[in-house]
């Protein structure tokens, strides 16, 4: 059944976030079995997908072999995906057979088939390319979901993947667990500064590479090699909302309406003083909200501290009400058995001289 639009761009807009764990077993599969061969490696992706998010933390390597030539001809052993899926659903039930995993570091063309053999055991699998050599700085994994593409000029309908975004997120654990093993091997000579640069360029790196292939895209786009989706479109369209207003209609002169070349600082035309201005506009704006938050943060603190102080003061006050309450009782308690006692006494007295009184009167009968 054709994939609709809906479905589409349900599939489009789902994150797929997956667990440093995964990437290091697949790269431990590739060095132990695909890296001496140079061929690619498969396994299986375990996990939990609710329809909006993907999370994908765990996975395991299973036996495929492919002809390098006839690409049409492949193996993949799926009596043992299934024995060592019923393993895993005993160890965690929560982690599910999601899809499946592949060392690409490309598509290739026997991914379509692979990828119906594993809806035998979940509806929509899941194919994420983990790049184990990555030679370019950015994420290495490429997440993607399988739908029908319905083509304009009425013809039948083929299989064709859909990228989705996806992103690498660890648990606390996992985390812990990361920084340990890179607590040996980060150089503790470099400053943090040489840190905080390195970072950033590599930020800025993987930035360039990802407008690189945003332009090559629309250059496609533009020259008709590719169809016009407007899921992507409407993406970039968010993306460049974003971005500060460089532009300055109210300074165009006519030429520049035109198109025509101007020189910087030639009157009439946007100067660098526009893009400092547009620049400064946006930053003003992002300072703006951070100092209404932070003083928001610090109401809220001194609100609850005065809270505190007053909560604080009235258990105290309790407290000693409570105490004199108690001093008073004790006090009445004490009197009170005091008379009790003396009480007590007396009536022993009395019951002592009757008894006495008894006697006197027997023996005065007997000497009668």
């Amino acid at each position: 059944m054709p994939a609709t639009t809906a479905e589409t761009l349900s599939l489009v807009s789902r994150t797929v976030s997956v667990a440093p764990l995964v990437l290091l077993s697949a790269a431990d599969h590739f060095g132990r079995s695909g890296k001496g061969l140079r061929k690619r490696v498969v396994g299986v992706l375990l996990g939990q997908n609710d329809g909006k998010n993907v999370r994908v933390s765990n996975s395991f390597a299973v036996p495929f072999e492919e002809d390098e030539k006839d690409p049409s001809v492949w193996f993949l052993d799926h009596n043992y995906v299934e024995g060592m899926n019923d393993m895993f659903k005993k160890v965690n039930a929560r982690e599910k057979l999601i899809g499946w995993y592949h060392s690409g570091p490309k598509l290739r063309a026997s991914d379509l088939e692979i990828n119906e053999l594993f809806k035998r055991y979940t509806p929509n699998p899941l194919l994420v390319i983990i790049d184990v050599q990555p030679k370019e700085v950015g994420v290495p994994t490429d997440a993607y979901f399988a739908v029908e593409e319905i083509k304009d000029d009425g013809t039948t309908t083929t299989k064709t993947f859909m990228h989705t975004p996806s992103i690498i997120e660890a648990e606390e654990a996992e985390e812990i667990g990361v920084e340990h093993l890179l607590r040996d091997i980060r150089d503790v000579a470099v400053g943090t500064l040489a840190t905080r640069i390195t970072s950033q360029l590599q930020s800025l790196q993987g930035l360039h590479l990802r407008l690189r292939d945003i332009g090559a895209y629309l250059q496609k786009v533009i020259d008709k090699e590719l169809p016009v989706n407007h899921a992507i479109l409407g993406n970039l369209q968010d993306v460049f909302n974003l971005l500060p207003n460089l532009s300055n209609p109210t300074a165009l002169t006519p030429s520049e309406a035109r198109g025509d070349i101007v020189v910087d600082g030639a009157p009439g035309s946007t100067s660098n003083t526009d893009l400092a201005r547009s620049m400064s506009v946006k930053t003003n704006d992002q300072l703006m909200s951070i100092y209404l938050s932070s003083l928001v943060r610090a109401i809220t603190a001194f609100h609850d501290l005065i809270e505190n102080k007053i909560q604080n003061r009235q258990q105290q006050e309790e407290k000693d009400a409570k105490k004199e309450e108690e001093g008073k009782d004790k006090d009445g308690k004490k009197v009170n058995g005091v008379n009790g006692v003396n009480g007590d006494a007396e009536e022993g007295k009395g019951e002592e001289k009757s008894e006495k009184e008894k006697g006197k009167g027997k023996e005065g009968d007997k000497k009668r």
